[in-house]
């Protein structure tokens, strides 16, 4: 049976391997989504932010030493929390231990929302994002990253054993429920076209300002091989989505190819 949402986090199995593959040298996430991240979020410095999908808050202990106000964690998964609540320890920052979309979102609080690889793993998005607009305060700003929909279009690629070189794209068009063999287990995530992530923000309220890819930058590769093989394909992409009247808003897409 296909794991849904945080739920296969709470396989012990599969947590393990997969904190093995997050941290791993020249992890995607550490070399390409990460630093994207950053420059997007730019100074975070007396914000008060809120982070979807929170997994062990190691995301939201940095920052906390970059100087933001407070950091309130939002995760599902019953390990990662307990992983979260230990990395804030002593430290101005809560997490809470309940689903995105159970969450209550307080009216008009966060300067900033963040959610990092989550949202494609939720079905109706167009609810998060109405709730994400309402909780921010005028001139908040929303940055998020999800694999990009060329990769969520079709895992058939995953078949091919070795390292990846290229993606098979198909049913790009058909939005929906997809099926991901991952780690030895099967995850339902949630394919939605470029065109349609812009639909969903604009409906929201969002102005989307902007759209920045993620190159892959040398300086965060332990390895010249596999920074030149990052470059042949997909690895990010961003958008900056104003919230609120006319406020500077950020998202983004992440494309993941192990």
């Amino acid at each position: 049976m296909a794991f849904t949402e945080s739920d296969v986090y709470n396989n012990e199995a599969f947590f393990e391997q997969y904190m093995k593959r997050r941290y791993r040298e020249n992890s995607p996430n550490e070399s390409l989504e990460k630093p994207a991240f950053f420059q997007l979020i730019g100074d975070v410095k007396g914000k008060q932010i809120l982070d979807l999908g929170c997994g062990n808050a190691k995301f939201g202990e940095e920052l906390l030493e970059n100087g933001c106000y407070s950091y309130t964690g939002i995760e599902g998964s019953q390990l990662m929390y307990e992983k979260a609540k230990k990395q804030l320890e002593n430290k101005n920052g809560s997490v809470h231990f309940i689903n995105l979309k159970d969450y209550t979102y307080p009216s008009s609080t966060f300067d900033l929302v963040t959610s990092r690889l989550a949202l494609h793993y939720i079905e109706h998005l167009d609810i998060i994002f109405q709730n994400v607009f309402q909780t921010l305060k005028t001139n908040g700003t929303f940055t998020f990253s999800v694999q990009h929909p060329v990769i969520t279009s079709s895992f058939e690629s995953l078949q091919m054993s070795g390292k990846r070189t290229s993606w098979l794209v198909d049913d790009y068009f058909k939005l929906g429920k997809r099926v991901e063999p991952w780690i030895d287990q099967e995850v339902i995530k949630y394919h939605r076209t470029t065109e349609e992530y812009f639909i969903l923000l604009q409906q929201a309220g969002f102005t989307i300002t902007s759209l920045k890819e993620a190159t892959p930058n040398q300086t965060y590769f332990q390895n010249d091989e596999e920074y030149e093989r990052r470059l042949r394909f997909l690895s990010s992409s961003y958008f900056l989505v104003p919230n609120k009247k006319t406020m500077n808003h950020s998202s983004f897409f992440y494309y993941l190819i192990a």
